[in-house]
């Protein structure tokens, strides 16, 4: 069962200003968060230390989530990095204070 107040997004990840970035989709923004937080969620974003929520993006549903995150993947990294700054030109992690 889907938890209702769950988020579907497209989101980037970051090791730290201008560092790696990993962009990925989940039916549930907060949990993958967490996830990625405390590196369970075992891959890319663990082996590049990519903690810091940089930017995400709510969508309708998985099939929009999705779309989204696959035309970002295909973007040159100066595109992202312009995406990142122009809602977030601190580079704050924006889930900062969901866990605390």
């Amino acid at each position: 069962m889907r938890n209702p107040d769950a988020i579907i997004a497209a989101y980037i990840m970051a090791s730290r200003r201008n560092g790696t970035l990993y962009t990925g989709v989940t039916s549930d923004l907060h949990a993958r968060i967490w996830q990625h937080k405390l590196g369970t969620f075992q891959g890319f974003t663990d082996a590049y230390a990519c903690k810091g929520l940089v930017w995400f993006e709510p969508q309708a549903g998985m099939v929009e989530a999705i779309r989204r995150e696959k035309q970002i993947k295909k973007w040159p990294r100066q595109w992202k990095l312009n995406l990142i700054e122009a809602g977030n030109p601190q580079w704050e992690d924006l889930a900062a204070s969901w866990f605390v």
